[in-house]
């Protein structure tokens, strides 16, 4: 049986860069569903009471306010 030799200096395994995409990958997003869960938990976002104090125009269909950008002033 033939044994073969190493192609070069065997490194430890965190010396190699694989490894710590590996590792890395899956760790960044169980921190990141952490931070989504604390977020969750502290009640996120507030609903707002008032209605929208957006001018009357600004609420127009997105069609008819489409059309009137697209309309050359004259």
């Amino acid at each position: 049986m033939v044994e073969l030799e190493p192609m070069g200096p065997v490194l430890p395994w965190w010396r190699v860069r694989m490894v710590w995409l590996v590792v890395a990958g899956p760790a960044i997003v169980v921190v990141a569903g952490f931070t989504t869960l604390a977020i969750a938990i502290r009640g996120g976002d507030r609903p707002l009471l008032e209605a929208s104090t957006a001018p009357a125009g600004a609420q127009a269909p997105a069609t008819q306010g489409r059309n009137h950008v697209l309309q050359p002033r004259r």
